[in-house]
């Protein structure tokens, strides 16, 4: 175990990941979100994903929210892509930086982007060069690093292998995600373990759901094995439309109260984050699994 960070990052994934299993809601709700969760003052987010609107209907409106994100200078935005052609839509909208998700399992990567994984892995090197010709950053995720729900448990080698791949391709930054939830802290300090020495030079984060309750126990574990990145959605709010029993990311406040009474700081506020929250369970328009927006926090109440 390393000895814990002084500063963690988080990333709000609450527009992309939050929203894409919900039923679409208006572009002027998603902007409304957007700037309750601006006011956090979280300084990066995962605005959308340029991905198939017949696959995400959620997400359709992937350009015109991107035309809205010049009005927020201070937050580094991203979006997600599932290909080069992908690519190229979020860097015509306006993206200066972009996430490739690469799936360790074969049967999850098939019923997400219809290819296996290592068809998917085999095309890092284009999209790289497609941002990069472009001045825009690059970050590969790789889900379902612990567990498919078509395959089961996940071979730490096929991560180790696909981080490498994504290593020698050229990417800015890395991420392994716990795409279904059952991620636990020794399976996540064992699988960092193995993950870290391949990439020494290039930030690596980390991505977990709540689904079976270990999500915030794992994230834990993970800033102490030396990840200083993680994702999180105000109020708990997603999951996984590709992955049966996926639900909820971890949810920010939830992350920023344990973070922030480990001595760690972060750069969100938590009762703005609780706020945020309301926000959110308003526009999807159904209770969200956060703790802290049911029980408040022990400080504020």
């Amino acid at each position: 175990m390393s000895e814990l960070p002084g500063h963690v990052d988080i990333r709000d994934v609450s527009l992309r990941d939050g929203l894409q299993i919900e039923d679409p809601i208006p572009l002027s709700a998603k902007l409304e979100l957007l700037a309750a969760i601006a006011a956090t003052g979280v300084r990066e987010m995962e605005a959308t994903a340029f991905v198939s609107p017949s696959k995400v209907p959620a997400l359709a409106d992937a350009a015109d929210l991107a035309a809205e994100l010049r009005n927020f200078p201070d937050i580094e935005f991203s979006a997600l892509v599932a290909s080069p052609n992908g690519a190229k839509r979020a860097i015509a909208a306006g993206l200066r930086s972009i996430e490739y998700v690469v799936s360790a399992a074969d049967g999850h990567s098939r019923a997400n982007v219809g290819r296996s994984s290592a068809e998917a892995t085999a095309q890092i090197p284009e999209i790289v060069a497609i941002a990069h010709d472009s001045g825009v950053s690059v970050e590969v995720i790789v889900a379902t690093a612990w567990d498919c729900p078509f395959d089961g448990p996940t071979a730490p080698q096929r991560v180790v292998d696909i981080v490498t791949a994504a290593a020698d391709g050229g990417v800015d930054r890395l991420a392994i995600a716990d795409t279904i939830g059952t991620a636990t802290p020794r399976r996540v300090s064992d699988l960092i373990g193995m993950v870290r020495p391949r990439i020494v030079d290039i930030p690596l984060g980390a991505h977990f759901h709540n689904t079976r309750g270990a999500g915030l126990a794992s994230a834990y574990a993970a800033v102490s094995a030396g990840v200083t990145r993680l994702d999180a959605s105000v109020g708990g709010l997603g999951g996984c439309p590709f992955a049966p029993g996926a639900s909820g990311n971890i949810a920010v406040e939830d992350l920023v109260y344990l973070l922030r009474d480990s001595g760690i700081h972060v750069d969100v506020d938590l009762e703005s984050a609780i706020e945020a929250a309301r926000v959110a369970q308003d526009a999807v328009g159904h209770e969200l699994p956060s703790s802290l927006l049911r029980a408040g926090d022990r400080i504020l109440g």
